[in-house]
């Protein structure tokens, strides 16, 4: 097996999987079942070729494609946990793709069908380590070197170990967002900013050329720049206009837990 994929959608999973029986395609299923169904969907690691075949059918949508590397941690056997009053809902994994920050892990963009934003300043109360931005609203913080930045509706993650890695905090955020509403009664809320995402994880995120089009000599002066709010995250041309617009996404995500949003770039 060389390369790995999720969907957004169990019937996606299913259309692919036809596929890969149809054409006599080696593949191997790798299911979130049962501890991190309500986060995961199940999933597909086949060869280039069968990649391929699925890539050509066009009526299969999938969330990106990943290296395959043998998942050696196990699911939890037992259900998850349901909360009487349950902000997140289900996830769906729409955006799975290497970590430009740092190529061994993967990125992943997920959106739940729930509303995370009334839980953020009772998480702030509760989570020091965090940046709550009530303008956006976002709320960011690090899990050991990953980078989670929860919006309202959609939860975008860097550097996670690997899909079951990424299944595994989706449920981690699934329940500490529920179990933090719970006892909102006992929380006093807080919208301070308190800490914001280190000024190399900036730079990790910009091209890193020095082309100076942003009349810093460095990408690393940028990124300093940006970090104590001296600058616009537009002021990198090639993310928003040039060649390295692929980078976007990943950039924007760390420049909202600066405090930046709509307006304070090319991005809307």
């Amino acid at each position: 097996m060389k390369t790995l994929t999720t969907f957004p959608r169990i019937s996606e999973f299913e259309k692919a999987v036809e596929i890969l029986k149809t054409g006599k395609y080696p593949y191997l299923e790798i299911h979130p079942y049962p501890y991190y169904s309500k986060v995961g969907v199940s999933s597909l690691a086949t060869t280039l070729e069968g990649r391929s075949a699925i890539q050509e059918n066009q009526t299969v949508i999938t969330s990106g494609w990943i290296d395959y590397r043998p998942i050696e941690s196990q699911i939890p056997k037992n259900k998850p946990n349901d909360f009487a009053e349950d902000l997140f809902g289900n996830a769906a994994i729409m955006v799975l793709s290497v970590c430009v920050a740092d190529e061994n892990k993967i990125r992943l963009i997920a959106h739940i069908s729930g509303n995370l934003s009334p839980a953020f300043p009772y998480m702030n109360s509760e989570m020091p380590q965090a940046a709550f931005n009530i303008d956006g609203p976002t709320f960011f913080y690090m899990d050991q070197y990953r980078m989670i930045t929860l919006y309202s509706n959609r939860i975008a993650v860097a550097k996670a170990d690997d899909l079951l890695d990424g299944w595994r905090i989706l449920e981690k955020i699934r329940c500490t967002a529920n179990e933090i509403w719970a006892r909102r009664s006992m929380i006093t809320p807080s919208s301070e900013l308190r800490k914001k995402p280190p000024a190399l994880e900036i730079y990790f995120r910009l091209p890193r050329t020095n082309c100076r089009q942003c009349e810093e000599k460095t990408c690393m002066a940028l990124a300093l720049k940006l970090w104590t709010g001296n600058a616009q995250p537009g002021a990198c041309k090639p993310i928003f206009t040039g060649e390295y617009q692929h980078l976007k996404d990943a950039f924007l995500q760390v420049c909202h837990g600066l405090g930046y949003f709509a307006g304070d770039s090319t991005d809307d």
